[in-house]
């Protein structure tokens, strides 16, 4: 057999080199293309949600600026659920976060999120939330005969006193939840102690936040399928990605400590890199074939 053998002096000689990893999260969700497209259900086109991830770090730099690890898991995560993240449709959040000085990305379900999820169990006929202002009829009672009625104000509403949800069944059974104002912010204060900082979806969309609660109380009970209960798990949750080739595990991470959650804001963070910066070629010293560092 003919030994096959390179000049190292010959400047022409091709030196096989290992495959760079991605520097900038536009690299990482490009090389991942493969990975979410096997993730997602057919009800979205891999083609849109790769432009709809690349769209989420081009509004908020800080998204690419988080551990690709972090970002990648919640991204993954949303694509596995079929969920839009970052869009008008509120579907679902990638939250930068800064934990212990390192900036991850959280997954967080949005309220029609959660709704889209609900539906797809087949097993609900209807489910719906709403906020219950001051001045609306509103009445409630529980027990072996519960009742639920509400006629909003149509006009001079007053302010946001109650939100409820209710769902019925395919097979005529139903169940509602109602929280007050106070049990809302009490809810969001024991689980979401970041929930006034920085990108958190509870800053700028506190009723779609408190109609997801709600909806997550009622449902707690209903016979839904695992994939939903899987979601509602995985909600407000920071993962880890291990991958080989094209296969991945998405792996959740401990709990993060959130004494150590502070606000980001686009100005905090030193850029280093142009986040649109292409990888530079290793340069190869035409002596020895290394490659120079």
């Amino acid at each position: 057999m003919t030994a096959r053998t390179v000049n190292v002096n010959n400047p022409q000689a091709v030196i096989a080199k290992k495959k760079e990893e991605p520097k900038t999260m536009m690299q990482w969700i490009k090389g991942y293309e493969g990975q979410i497209a096997k993730a997602l259900p057919s009800v979205m086109t891999p083609e849109r949600f790769s432009r709809i991830a690349m769209t989420a770090v081009t509004k908020s730099p800080t998204l690419g600026r988080c551990t690709p690890g972090s970002f990648m898991g919640a991204l993954l995560t949303a694509a596995q659920l079929g969920l839009e993240p970052n869009t008008p449709l509120g579907q679902a959040y990638l939250i930068p976060y800064k934990n212990k000085g390192v900036l991850e990305c959280q997954f967080q379900l949005g309220y029609r999120g959660l709704i889209e999820l609900a539906h797809r169990s087949g097993e609900l006929r209807s489910i719906e939330a709403h906020i219950v202002y001051e001045n609306d009829e509103f009445e409630y009672e529980l027990g072996l005969e519960p009742k639920l009625k509400h006629v909003p104000a149509m006009k001079n509403k007053g302010k946001i006193a109650w939100v409820y949800a209710v769902y019925k069944l395919n097979s005529g059974g139903f169940g509602f939840e109602v929280m007050s104002k106070e049990d809302i912010e009490e809810h969001k204060g024991k689980y979401s102690k970041a929930a006034q900082r920085g990108f958190s979806p509870w800053k700028n969309s506190w009723e779609e936040m408190a109609k997801k609660t709600v909806i997550k109380k009622a449902l707690k009970y209903a016979p839904l399928k695992t994939d939903f209960v899987k979601a509602v798990r995985e909600d407000e949750a920071t993962f880890d990605i291990k991958s080989d080739g094209d296969e991945f595990d998405i792996i959740q991470k401990d709990t993060f400590d959130e004494e150590n959650i502070v606000e980001i804001r686009d100005e905090d963070i030193e850029i280093k890199e142009d986040v649109n910066e292409e990888p530079k070629q290793a340069e190869i010293d035409t002596q020895t074939g290394e490659i120079k560092k």
